[in-house]
């Protein structure tokens, strides 16, 4: 639902816990704004179901990086004027309609959003990045007439069409840098959706259409920068260009991105904001989970198990990976774990860890676990880790754990 925080960490909507969720120093904060490429929109989509579009994605690669916590703004069949009218909104802290944002929207999500929009210049003050995903929704007319105008009717409203995008979005961006202007900013240019098969003759009138919007957004982008605006343009075009068939959505005639779209979308955002992307692996159901410590898959023979719903791990694996110190105590069956200023104590059997000289209660107590020849000490991941003051953030999509002193 709208409220509430996903299980991965990315938000749709404003969460009332957000403020306070985002107050971590070391932290990577992104927040994203759009159009449903940035809600991660397919067809046939459920919008009270978790999507798993570009920014989940963007997410996992933050996380390979240290924390990383996403706040998704985006709402689906918004244009440039909608953008602008829903940023004014937060920067001037006021509750704002759906037919004041963007007259048409079918967004089920949009009159909460708009309602608790003065929520989100926090959140915006508070972003290291802020990703933009807009203009789609003007430039579709394109596809639906660049077969029918005469190239000079074609040609002048392509400039109408980059005097509305140019117009909003510098708004949008002035408004953005004024609520955090530390903030990296992120435009992504638009892809064309329609395959060469479809249409031989309008095609080539498509592509350089997209082209100029690609060159116009790089002009945009290098005008902000020199009067002190850091704008980034994510290069989303041309990755799509001879693929729009594998891509999108468009044999059902949707524009939308599949899967694989939203993958390489991600790509070239990481690349943008990283300089690098991350294969992730996907753990198959009959695979241990993957354990993501500080960046770095935990490669091991003692193999993560599940009991009554809970992932342990061996517990000399997880000290290793991160640095910290352990002592085991014959004496009374108890691992003690020392971070920074954290130290865990562990006791075999125990339903309840120390943490400072606090007890922590746990569903279900570490155990000695035998591989081989040798017995391991096994602990509840999820215990050990926020114990030792560690954010931890489980991907169902990938089967894993991502674990960031």
């Amino acid at each position: 639902m709208l409220l509430t925080m996903l299980s991965v960490g990315v938000w749709s909507g404003i969460p009332v816990s957000a403020q306070e969720q985002l107050t971590t120093s070391n932290t990577y904060r992104i927040v994203s704004l759009g159009d449903s490429l940035t809600v991660g929109y397919e067809p046939g989509m459920d919008l009270n179901s978790k999507p798993y579009g570009f920014i989940d994605r963007l997410l996992e690669q933050g996380l390979y990086y240290g924390r990383t916590e996403i706040v998704n703004l985006g709402i689906l069949g918004l244009k440039t004027g909608g953008i602008d009218q829903y940023v004014q909104a937060i920067v001037d802290e006021r509750a704002i309609s759906a037919d004041d944002i963007q007259l048409g929207l079918k967004d089920p999500r949009l009159t909460v959003m708009g309602a608790e929009a003065a929520k989100a210049k926090s959140l915006i003050a508070g972003a290291d990045v802020i990703t933009v995903t807009i203009g789609g929704n003007d430039m579709y007319e394109l596809v639906m007439t660049a077969g029918t105008l005469k190239p000079e009717e074609l040609a002048s409203r392509i400039q109408e069409l980059f005097t509305i995008y140019t117009d909003n979005v510098t708004s949008v961006v002035n408004n953005l840098h004024s609520m955090s202007p530390d903030a990296v900013i992120v435009l992504a240019d638009q892809y064309q959706p329609v395959p060469e098969i479809a249409d031989k003759l309008t095609y080539p009138k498509l592509m350089a259409a997209a082209e100029q919007f690609t060159k116009h957004i790089d002009g945009l982008a290098e005008n902000f920068n020199k009067n002190g605006i850091t704008v980034k343009v994510a290069h989303v075009a041309k990755e799509f260009i001879g693929s729009e068939m594998t891509m999108t959505h468009i044999l059902k005639e949707d524009i939308h991105p599949n899967q694989y779209g939203y993958e390489i979308m991600a790509r070239i955002f990481s690349e943008t904001i990283w300089g690098g992307y991350t294969k992730p692996v996907v753990y198959e159901a009959d695979q241990p989970m993957g354990i993501i410590v500080s960046g770095k898959e935990l490669k091991t023979p003692y193999k993560p198990v599940n009991v009554k719903g809970q992932n342990f791990v061996a517990i000399q694996d997880i000290v290793n990976a991160v640095g910290a110190k352990s002592a085991w105590s014959n004496k009374t069956s108890s691992a003690t774990i020392t971070y920074g200023d954290k130290k865990v104590v562990i006791k075999i059997g125990s339903k309840s860890i120390n943490v400072n000289g606090t007890s922590v209660k746990m569903d279900t107590p570490a155990f000695l676990h035998k591989i081989g020849k040798e017995q391991k000490t096994y602990v509840p991941l999820a215990a050990l880790a926020s114990g030792l003051g560690f954010d931890v953030k489980y991907n169902a999509k990938l089967r894993t754990v991502f674990i960031n002193p």
